[in-house]
Formats: C-alpha cells, structure tokens, sequence
C-alpha cells in the first residue's frame, strides 16, 4: 500500500507506545481518521494496535480514542422519540439467544431499543446469523431504514452501518486477524463507540463468564464490566453491568434456526428455564435504567406481564416484517431451515451430569456449521447441538445426552468427539452455579 503522509508520521507513534509512553490527543484522532479513511497501511494500524494489547491505554487516552471512534461516522440522535433509548450488549456466549426475545419485550414495555448486532466468530453464536435465518429478513439497514423500523417497533436488530463508527469496522477486523482481540481498553471502545453512535442513552451489558466465554474467569470479566462502566461514565453513557454464568450453554438449543425457534419459546410463555430467567433479568435492569420501572422487582413483574399477554411476540411479528422478514416463520417455525441428518448422542454409564462444558459444545458447533473459523466461511442455518442433559441431569446408560444436526457427515464427524467430552457423568451433583454471579454500576 502506498504510505500517506498520515502513514509516515505512525512509526514514532507506534514505537512510543511500544515503550510505555502515552499518545496525544492530535495523535489518536490522526490514527482513528486514517483507519477509517484507509490511509494508514494494515501492517502499521496492526502493529499499533498490539502495542496497546501491550502497554494498554491511560483514562485519557481511552476517552480520546473512543471519541475519535464515534466522530468517524455518522451519529443517530433520537431526542423526538417518545420514549427512552437503552440497549443491550451480551459479550458472547453459546447458546445466547437473548436478545431475539428481549428487544421486543422492551419494546412492548415502553423502551425504545436500537440495537446494532453481530455475526459469529469462533465459538460464540452471532445474533445477525440467526436472525437471517428467517426468510427475507434485512441486517443491512441504512440509517433511515433502521430509524423507520425502530421508531415503528420500539426496537430494531440489524447489523453496524458502515457509516456508524466506521473506524471500528476496520480495526475490529484486525483484531481479530492479528491475535489483539484480547485488550479491555480496546473491547471496551469497540463496544462503547458503536452504542454512542447508534444513540443509546443507557446500556445494560451481559458480560459472560465461564468455560463459553470470550473472558472465561470472573476477574477478567469484573474487569471489563468496570472499564465500561467507567468510560460510559466520561463519556456520558449509563452502564449497568450484569455478569451471568457461561460454564454451561444458555438453554437447550446451540445453532442459528433452532435457537430463533427457542427465543419464540420464551415470548409465547414457555422455553427453558434459564434463558426465560435471564431474558426477565436483564429486561429488568433495561426498564429501571431507562426509567420505566422504580426497581428490579417492578421491573420483573413488567416484563412478565408483557410476555404473558402475548405483546412481546406481536412486537417481533412486528419487527420482522419491518425488516422484510416472513412472519409466517415466526407463526409456524418449521418453516426454518433444518439439517438433513441427526445423530443421537448417548450417556456412555449410569450418573449425573455435573459438568457440560459450554467452550467445547461452542467450538463443536462451529465445526458443524453454525458458526465460523474465519469470516468468509459460510453458516449451515440449521445446523445444531440439542441438549438433552444439562448439569444435574439424572442419566442411565443409553439415555440421550443432546442431538447433533448437521448436514456435512465429515463435519459431524469432526465435531462429535468435542461433544462427548463436553458432558462429565458422576455418582453426584455438584453445587449449581447461579445464573447471575454480581451486578455492576
């Protein structure tokens, strides 16, 4: 690529962060524009983009770069909506269809809910991914498409504009072709630029941890949810940071089509028990901060009132076909896709599951097609992991564990000595985990 002379002058800024020095505020805005405007060669950015994995990033700096990141792009404003913006953001997890069943629960209780989704990556599932697999359904709005359908649903799942912090675009990519992923500072602004543009007042943050989590111990994970809290605080955006637990799967479907067919479950009042608990829980915390409910408890009645009185599945019906999706799939989810094949996995002894690593079933489930390795590769919609078993599930020998689905009978094969280790059988139960381990901010 031929140097600019934004390009000339990154060597000295790359080589002082490098050594521990701290950058300017000219510096960081001068990098920020040249990714975005793609006048600074890849091999630098990446280059300064693992010095921060390095060396991290002062207050000042992280607020500068996160700024920076906003201002890159357009900024949607929402002051004429009637009620108030808050999203949700979940760091990542298997089996997490949270979101398909609380943007419009939210939104049938009184939230405005613009939420900018992504694709899977690795183990963890991609909210986009899933939601494609209803026929005809649009991630790729433009700003006025995603202004329409919000304005009319209350909530809008849809993919980031490449005019809404544009700058994140290029350096998420990086990060994650470069091993930088890893650096709070740097998931913190990827994360927080892109809820400022999209124009949230308020964010309520699932940050998972456990065996299926990108951030798999409690103080990484406490971590970062301090990180965000804090920077939303200089930058003007309430934070409430819930962590929950990812050493199992979140419900019993892991894959694109199945795991829509679940979050259905849950609006028509049924579906398993954590993910109904969870959905609840976090829509809790989206109406106090949003002002809709006094407290928690006001808040969960809410939300089950709106779940039990079918308004929350009007309200996705509503969604879907404003994003040009077939709402006859949501009336009638075999018309997802399916896999062509199922392979019945079963307890090998008589025991208890005490353990069912989530990380395990996540990258089994990749390897079947329901997620990617790299992003050109292509999702299977219906392949799935079924499970039949979770932690304290009572089992004899033969008794099923979960249900591959899969088209690729390699792939299958590939994927299924993963699952078999994922499930540990013992003569005893172990202490359950709760589902929600603290909150934060």
């Amino acid at each position: 690529m031929k140097a600019s002379r934004s390009s000339l002058a990154l060597p000295p800024t790359i080589a002082r962060k490098r050594d521990g020095g701290a950058l300017t505020d000219g510096e960081i805005r001068a990098v920020i524009e040249g990714a975005a405007r793609g006048t600074i060669p890849d091999y630098q950015l990446a280059a300064l983009l693992m010095a921060i994995v390095w060396r991290g990033l002062t207050n000042r700096e992280l607020v500068t770069w996160t700024r920076a990141m906003v201002d890159s792009g357009e900024r949607l404003e929402w002051s004429t909506l009637p009620g108030p913006t808050v999203d949700k953001h979940s760091t990542g997890g298997v089996g997490d269809k949270i979101s398909l069943c609380l943007a419009p629960l939210c939104a049938a209780a009184g939230l405005y809910v613009p939420m900018m989704a992504g694709r899977a990556l690795g183990h963890t599932g991609g909210t986009l991914d899933k939601l494609e697999t209803i026929p005809g359904f649009r991630t790729a709005l433009s700003p006025a498409e995603f202004r329409r359908v919000l304005t009319r649903a209350g909530f809008v799942l849809a993919g980031q504009s490449a005019r809404l912090a544009p700058a994140d675009r290029v350096l998420y990519a990086l990060r994650d072709a470069t091993a930088t992923v890893e650096s709070i500072p740097l998931i913190a602004s990827s994360i927080l630029s892109k809820k400022i543009a999209e124009g949230t007042a308020a964010l309520v943050m699932d940050v998972k941890v456990g065996s299926g989590a990108f951030l798999p111990s409690r103080a990484q994970a406490r971590a970062l949810a301090t990180a965000l809290i804090d920077l939303g605080k200089r930058l003007g955006l309430r934070v409430r940071a819930v962590l929950s637990d990812m050493d199992q799967p979140l419900g019993a479907a892991i894959g694109n089509a199945v795991e829509v067919r679940e979050a259905i479950e849950v609006l028509r009042g049924g579906g398993p028990a954590d993910v109904r608990a969870l959905t609840v829980r976090l829509g809790a915390e989206m109406l106090v901060l949003g002002g809709r409910a006094p407290d928690l408890r006001a808040g969960t009645r809410r939300i089950e009132a709106v779940i039990a009185s079918g308004a929350g599945l009007e309200r996705l019906r509503l969604g879907v076909r404003l994003q040009g999706g077939d709402v006859r799939a949501i009336d009638d989810p075999d018309r997802l896709p399916r896999a062509r094949h199922v392979q019945v996995l079963a307890a090998p002894r008589d025991g208890v599951v005490t353990h069912v690593d989530a990380g395990a079933l996540g990258r089994a489930a990749t390897l079947l097609g329901v997620g990617r390795l790299r992003k050109e590769d292509r999702i299977a919609p219906g392949a799935a992991i079924l499970l039949a078993a979770k932690a304290g599930t009572r089992v004899g020998r033969g008794d099923p564990l979960c249900t591959l689905h899969y088209d690729d009978g390699a792939r299958a094969r590939a994927a299924k000595p993963l699952v078999q280790g994922a499930f540990r059988i013992g003569s005893a139960a172990g202490r359950a985990r709760p589902l929600v381990l603290e909150t934060l901010g």
